[in-house]
This record gives structure tokens, C-alpha cells and sequence, in this order.
């Protein structure tokens, strides 16, 4: 047994298989399930016994890619670069992804300290369009660094826009966040987050399918979201356009039974047209961190309710607001006035207009009672009577 608690041939034949398959591909995730890794290996290398499923033209592929495959010098290049190999089996290994039947990971290479399992069992997703604008990457950027602050992890793509601003965010708030790339660990993409990925591999995660040196491709960006999506609690989409690919990873959590949220943009905007087709369907609309906890959290995790400001007038007890409502907004009135109004008695009415006075709010007129300016802002709610 190895280390990680696998046999070293099954470890290793993982590896081979990591680097010969394309991520998500059922067909051979069928195939390990039905023959075992060992079987698949061998036919593959020897190219003579066909497995199921694929044709002609698709075998002798894979086994022109299998006759290049060096697992060892995988496992070698994956030490320099300071990551590991993680399968299904291990300690370390999220049962979550278990969820994506024959299209789960072959393995994971994983580069930094924490436990991965450890930490997708208390994860989100933040995902969203590389074209952003300052909104989005505001909004991004607070959402995650609230997360963080919760002791949630923020896990996204490495890419530029959304999912950097998100990473950014947490790494910001000293938190955790996981970088899932569509590419090898080794290899940061896109190049401008060299440094970025760099700083989440020393305080995070970086992970992905691909073995060392692999680099992405549009489809692999893709299948890298299905990861994304079941490796989470549940996914935030904060801005994206109705093509974006951001959205897969939505519908990847969708069809998983992963939470599914979106951070709504300007009606006008046409880069948060998907999210809001999403908030059409089975999103939850969520404006910050809290409520996206309360929806992903435990039992308790609630979010405060919304409320406007408090205003002076509302710490007033309710028989002074009553009097205070009273007063016309454009002269003085007598206490036998205002007492009407007020539906109390004029001795009552009279004890409350000299609190309100003791507060500000009121004057004495001769032998009436006038509104001050500030009562006159605060029960017109800043509005200035007609």
C-alpha cells in the first residue's frame, strides 16, 4: 500500500489512465467501473483487445496516447511542483464527486497543504464571465471575502474577471480559496495569474484533472466546471452573459442538487443577462455572503432580515409617535388640537409634546405646538411636507 492508503498499481494506473483519457469522458469511466483499472490498462497498452463503446478510429487514438504515457515521470514532475495525486479511495478524496457517476475524475492532482476533502465539505462557488465589469468584480470580490470571514472556502477557476476578483477576495480576508484548473497544476493559465495562482497554491489549493504540463482547451474549460459544481456546496453565479461558460457550472450544480444562485446586475446590462435567466428558473437571488450561508449552511445559519435605517423617530415609544404624527406639518396647533388627532386626552397629549420638545422635536408657539425642521425631515421621511 502507498502512503495515501491505495495499492501502488492501482495509483499508478490511474495515472496512466489520467494521461491517455480525457476528463469527463463515461465511456471509460464505464470501463473502470465494469473491468477494473488494472484490465483497462493493460488493453490499452497492449491496443490488441478493443474495450466497448468507441470505434475503430477512437481506439487506436487512446493507444497511440497510451504508448506515450510515462505514469512515474508524472508522479516525479507532480513532486517537483510540489503536488500529489489524489483517487478514489483515499482519505483525502471529496465523496462528493462521487456524484458525477462515470464522468468523475480519474484522480486529482492537487497542489498545496490543506485536505482537500476537509475543505469541500464547507466549500462554495464563485463563477462568473472573464469580460466583467467593475460591478462584478466588486461584487465578486465582497462575496468571497465574506465567505472567507464565515470560515467558508471560495472555490473558483483561476480565470481572469469573475473568478479572479472571487479569489482574490478571499485570499484578501486570509481565508481559503481552491483554484480548479483546466489545465496541469504544474502550468498556471492563463499566464497573467501566474503570481495570483502562486499565492493560492502557498495558502490554498490548486487542483485539477490534467497531469503535469497538460495544457487547456476549450472543451477541458468545460468539463473543468462539472468539478467545480460537484465539488461545492453550492454555486454563485455573480455576473455572466447568456453564452458565457460560466454558466455550465450552474447547470452542472443544477442537475447534481447543488444550491444554484445568482447575484443579479442592472436590467440594462447584457453581462448579466445568464444570471438573470437563471434567477428566471431555479436560482436563488442572493446579494452578499450571509445569504448565501443561509442557504448552504447548517441549520441557524440565518441571514439578518432587511430593513431600511433607523431613524430617530422610530426609538420614540409608540403613544409619542402618535402625538408627533399629529402636529400639521405647516403651522401651530393647541394641545386640544392635537390631542384630537392623536385620539388621546388633552392632559396625555400635553405630557408627550413637552418629551417631544425635551427631544427636539418640538416647539412652543404661544399657546400652540410647531413641528422643529429635524421632526419635520423625520416623519416625512426626509421629505418636505406639501
Amino acid at each position: 500500500m502507498t502512503s495515501e492508503g491505495r495499492p501502488g498499481g492501482e495509483r499508478l494506473g490511474r495515472v496512466f489512465l489520467a494521461r491517455v483519457i480525457e476528463p469527463g469522458d463515461e465511456v471509460a469511466g464505464r470501463w473502470v467501473r465494469e473491468f477494473g483499472t488494472g484490465e483497462v490498462v493493460r488493453r490499452l497498452r497492449s491496443g490488441t483487445d478493443a474495450l466497448p463503446g468507441v470505434g475503430g478510429t477512437r481506439w487506436a487514438g487512446l493507444v497511440a496516447r497510451a504508448r506515450r504515457a510515462e505514469p512515474a515521470r508524472d508522479l516525479e514532475a507532480a513532486r517537483a511542483a510540489g503536488a500529489r495525486f489524489v483517487c478514489p479511495g483515499d482519505a483525502e478524496w471529496p465523496g462528493q464527486l462521487d456524484d458525477l457517476g462515470d464522468g468523475r475524475p480519474l484522480g486529482l492532482w492537487v497542489r498545496g497543504r490543506p485536505n482537500l476533502r476537509m475543505w469541500a465539505l464547507r466549500s462554495v462557488a464563485v463563477v462568473g464571465a472573464r469580460a466583467c465589469t467593475e460591478y462584478g468584480t466588486h461584487a465578486a470580490a465582497t462575496l468571497a471575502s465574506g465567505l472567507a470571514e464565515r470560515g467558508w472556502v471560495v472555490v473558483s477557476g483561476g480565470a481572469y474577471g469573475i473568478d479572479g476578483a472571487a479569489h482574490r477576495g478571499a485570499l484578501a480576508a486570509r481565508g481559503a480559496t481552491v483554484a480548479v484548473l483546466a489545465c496541469g497544476v504544474d502550468q498556471p493559465y492563463p499566464r497573467g495569474h501566474a503570481a495570483l495562482i502562486g499565492r493560492i497554491a502557498d495558502q490554498g489549493l490548486v487542483v485539477g484533472e490534467l497531469p503535469p504540463g497538460d495544457h487547456p482547451t476549450p472543451s477541458r474549460f468545460i468539463l473543468r466546471n462539472r468539478v467545480i459544481a460537484a465539488l461545492t456546496r453550492g454555486t454563485v453565479v455573480v455576473e455572466a452573459a447568456c453564452r458565457s461558460g460560466s454558466l455550465s457550472t450552474a447547470r452542472a450544480a443544477q442537475r447534481l442538487g447543488r444550491f444554484t444562485m445568482g447575484v443579479p446586475g442592472p436590467v440594462t446590462s447584457a453581462l448579466s443577462a445568464g444570471v438573470h435567466e437563471l434567477l428566471r428558473g431555479e436560482a436563488t437571488l442572493v446579494t452578499d455572503a450571509t445569504e448565501v450561508v443561509e442557504l448552504v449552511g447548517d441549520m441557524g445559519d440565518l441571514a439578518p432580515a432587511r430593513r431600511g435605517p433607523v431613524l430617530p423617530r422610530d426609538l420614540l415609544e409608540p403613544a409619542a409617535r402618535t402625538v408627533l404624527a399629529a402636529l400639521p406639518g405647516n403651522r401651530a396647533a393647541r394641545a386640544d388640537e392635537i390631542a384630537l388627532g392623536a385620539r388621546t386626552t388633552r392632559d396625555e397629549a400635553i405630557a408627550r409634546l413637552y418629551e417631544l420638545r425635551a427631544l427636539g422635536y418640538v416647539e412652543r408657539h404661544g399657546d400652540g405646538w410647531k413641528l422643529t425642521r429635524q421632526a419635520m425631515i423625520s416623519v416625512r421621511g426626509g421629505r418636505s411636507p406639501c
